[in-house]
């Protein structure tokens, strides 16, 4: 029997449950980070799960980030499942060697005898004017390691399947999630569920152009497909959900069909997701393509902290539109996607909340 979709919850919620039914069904799982125990809870993502499962699956932890992802690795290697949730993707860069030396290599090293069933949250997005060190979009930087599997949902319904997967996976998974998608609403199955790692999806279905996007950018692209539908403009959208393992089929069979691919990137365009998404459009459907290949993603130069400057450095729905236009030679007219002069993409919806 399918699971049944009940009201609709946040993104955050659905994290916390994936972590609860993990925690629930294997005793072999623990939960540690920064702030992981606190009121607020990472977000939401953690309230509750020490009350119900004990300080030893539920901890904080020292602020020492490399030698605690030693410490999840080793228990991995002994038979543990580690959860570890970095409330900002830089902490994660203090234990770097220990990911991308140790944790990616065991299995390839061992002949298959020896895994790390290790997953590492890292937390992502703009905010507050947190500028160079606290804002970085560094999804290319994981997806580029063999060995790893790296995952970057958009909506609640992905985030609960997909970390659920990603806690059963027998090799590391790094488990990205955009700040300001922890408050959006999505229809979740209340029971346990698994989505496939390596598998996309096509959110909106249509004829004349494909969006490719993930994570917090697709929102931005699901704008464009209402904006453009209500214009006679039929585009589909593919969310890729995982980095690593990249499903190139969904992205070619898409694009072969439309003619047309638009890359959205959360990132810097320079050897990121975008560059690897067009590598394989040019490889494997270039006889298909109506128009050259067009990508979009952030300035290329190091987050500014002032909100004045973020609204230039971060790509929007009317940047999206303008390349749309273009792409199919349109002349509609954008002035409804037109940017409010006293409003600031660095500051997230009223709704949001996080620690600080």
């Amino acid at each position: 029997m399918k699971n049944k979709l009940r009201k609709s919850i946040i993104f955050a919620n659905a994290i916390n449950e994936g972590l609860e039914i993990a925690l629930s069904e294997n005793k072999k799982v623990y939960v540690m980070g920064l702030g992981v125990p606190d009121p607020k809870g990472i977000f939401g993502t953690t309230i509750n799960l020490q009350k119900k499962y004990g300080k030893e699956r539920v901890m904080d932890m020292p602020l020492s980030e490399n030698g605690m992802t030693g410490v999840a690795i080793g228990t991995a290697l002994g038979g543990l499942r580690p959860v570890i949730t970095h409330q900002r993707v830089e902490f994660a860069l203090l234990s770097i060697e220990q990911i991308v030396n140790q944790a990616a290599k065991w299995y390839y090293m061992n002949a298959g005898q020896l895994s790390v069933p290790l997953v590492i949250r890292l937390i992502i997005g703009r905010g507050w004017g947190q500028g160079p060190q606290h804002a970085q979009s560094l999804e290319s930087w994981f997806s580029h390691i063999p060995g790893l599997k790296v995952v970057s949902p958009s909506t609640p319904f992905d985030a609960k399947g997909l970390l659920i997967s990603s806690i059963k996976d027998e090799n590391p998974v790094i488990f990205f999630e955009n700040r300001w998608l922890h408050n959006t609403f999505g229809k979740v199955p209340q029971t346990s569920y698994s989505i496939p790692l390596g598998k996309a999806k096509i959110v909106k279905k249509g004829k004349d152009l494909t969006i490719i996007s993930h994570s917090y950018m697709l929102l931005e692209a699901l704008k464009c497909y209402n904006f453009f539908k209500e214009r006679g403009v039929n585009i589909e959208v593919l969310d890729l959900r995982t980095l690593r393992p990249l499903d190139k089929i969904s992205i070619v069979n898409s694009v072969k069909k439309t003619g047309r691919a638009l890359v959205i990137d959360n990132g810097w365009l320079q050897y990121g997701i975008s560059s690897e998404i067009l590598s394989v459009i040019i490889e494997d459907a270039f006889k298909f393509l109506k128009s050259k290949p067009v990508r979009i993603g952030i300035e290329d130069v190091p987050c500014p902290s002032t909100r004045a400057l973020s609204n230039y450095y971060y790509p929007r729905t009317i940047d999206i539109a303008k390349k749309i236009n273009s792409m199919l030679k349109l002349k509609i007219n954008l002035d409804p996607l037109k940017f409010s002069p006293d409003m600031h993409l660095d500051i997230p919806d009223p709704n949001f909340k996080g620690p600080f």
